[in-house]
């Protein structure tokens, strides 16, 4: 558009066919909102490229007004009523680069749902839209891409432009939200109705069939967009060739992770919602992604395993090709007890448990002749072993309390008898303890001693050993 159009254009705004067009711009809008409405339903649905979180966050309310501004404008122009409609004129382009950019937003948000990068494309695919139509409005556009025609350089033996540079990332951006948009649909349609029979109930073939439809659509796109962008493909020789070096030496654990991945879903040796324990962590597979496998544990942890590691090391799959599992139970009976007429009445009990199968059935032994008690083994199928072991076990052994206490059988428990012998001497020592403490008289003055002559020592010394033999016992006489 150039100034003179734009002149022209503000000048029709100013007539009283303005009033005219006032009204059927509202129109066409409130009838777009309306069927709008009125498709998606009260009920509130996934959001999808269509439909959005909210009423004016999809796609199709734009592109219904856009569609009916365009019919109206028509119809009055060919009807006579208005020669040129100012203002239904001036709606398309705004009605269009509003479309524009829901779609972008709409498409990145659908095929990227966990990225954060996602506000920021938003922002940015929202500004260049809108300056790009004022410049366009303006008449200042042609002369924007005169300037960037002239700016100019050699890029090997080709002279590349800053226009050409721009309108081929335009096209490349354009090319790809096409390619994610076509991608997210069949993803979408594929993977929905997963619970329906035949291809529709196998979920790997669902997943494997999705990853490699996007990767065939982003390979294409790319291809495109770079002919768009005016790059020619014989040389992507060289990128090809720095690439295989790469994945050889940097990117192996990489390109192994990718191979890997489709290599499960090919085999289908591990498939979405099967229980499996990898390196100690046991979980429920939520995820089956081309690089990794998330592995959702029954306390709400996730563990997110390289498909690499599902490929080299042992995986224990708990429903591969049964999903029911085996639990046990272990409990102790006094000795004595009528085990015969026990056992019955056990099955019984553990079969009416709601989580325990009845084929194959539970099943009780005696085990072991314990210290304690008779040792029995209650094992007993379960068929949901995704939901976790601790519950169905916990019922189990409540069910064998109540039982064991309505027929009087107590749960023998460890005794043990302790005998306390008396140590030698003992008795005369708490006898003597018990007797009262004699008062022990003073101590008598210390008299100085008196040198005894040798004559009087003598005797006394010669005493000494006799006395000693009279005290010795019998036996201990030299």
């Amino acid at each position: 558009m150039n100034p003179t159009d734009l002149q022209a254009l503000l000048e029709a705004l100013t007539h009283r066919g303005v009033l005219v067009e006032l009204g059927t711009l509202a129109g066409c809008l409130g009838g777009a909102w309306a069927l709008t409405w009125l498709l998606r339903g009260r009920q509130p649905r996934a959001p999808g490229v269509w439909f959005g979180d909210h009423l004016v966050d999809g796609v199709l309310l734009p592109a219904l007004a856009l569609a009916a501004v365009l019919t109206a404008r028509w119809a009055l122009h060919s009807s006579g009523v208005l020669v040129r409609p100012a203002l239904l004129q001036l709606a398309v382009p705004i009605l269009a680069s509003l479309l524009i950019i829901r779609v972008g937003v709409r498409v990145l948000q659908v095929a990227f749902p966990r990225s954060e990068l996602v506000g920021v494309a938003e922002r940015t695919l929202s500004w260049v839209v809108w300056i790009g139509l004022v410049l366009w409005l303006t008449g200042a556009l042609p002369l924007l891409l005169g300037e960037m025609e002239d700016i100019r350089w050699k890029v090997g033996g080709s002279s590349v432009t800053l226009r050409s540079l721009v309108e081929g990332g335009l096209s490349t951006v354009v090319v790809m939200v096409l390619v994610l948009w076509l991608s997210s649909a069949i993803e979408t349609r594929l993977l929905s109705g997963a619970t329906e029979p035949g291809f529709g109930g196998n979920l790997s073939l669902r997943k494997i069939a999705a990853n490699a439809t996007r990767a065939l659509l982003l390979l294409v796109g790319l291809l495109l967009s770079l002919s768009a962008a005016g790059i020619p493909l014989a040389a992507l020789s060289v990128f090809g060739g720095a690439l295989g070096v790469g994945i050889g030496f940097g990117l192996q654990k990489l390109a192994a992770n990718y191979v890997s991945g489709f290599v499960i879903l090919a085999e289908r040796s591990l498939r979405i919602g099967d229980v499996v324990k990898v390196d100690n962590f046991e979980g429920r597979i939520t995820d089956i992604n081309t690089r990794f496998t998330v592995v959702r544990a029954l306390n709400g942890r996730e563990s997110i395993v390289p498909n690499e590691m599902l490929i080299t090391q042992r995986v224990e799959n708990l429903s591969l090709s049964d999903p029911r599992v085996v639990l046990s139970s272990l409990v102790q009976v006094p000795y004595g007890t009528d085990i015969d007429a026990l056992i019955p009445r056990l099955v019984e009990v553990v079969r009416a448990v709601p989580r325990v199968l009845a084929e194959p059935g539970p099943a009780v032994q005696l085990t072991s002749f314990a210290a304690d008690g008779l040792e029995l083994t209650v094992s007993y199928w379960i068929g949901d072993p995704e939901n976790g072991f601790g519950g169905a076990r916990s019922d189990v052994n409540r069910a064998l309390l109540r039982t064991l206490q309505t027929l009087h059988i107590d749960i023998p428990f460890p005794q043990r008898v302790v005998q306390v012998q008396a140590a030698p001497g003992a008795e005369a020592a708490a006898q003597l303890l018990q007797q009262p403490a004699q008062p022990v008289p003073p101590p008598a003055p210390s008299q100085p001693a008196v040198p005894q002559p040798a004559a009087l020592q003598a005797p006394v010394l010669a005493a000494v050993p006799a006395a000693m033999a009279q005290t010795q016992p019998p036996g201990m006489a030299s």
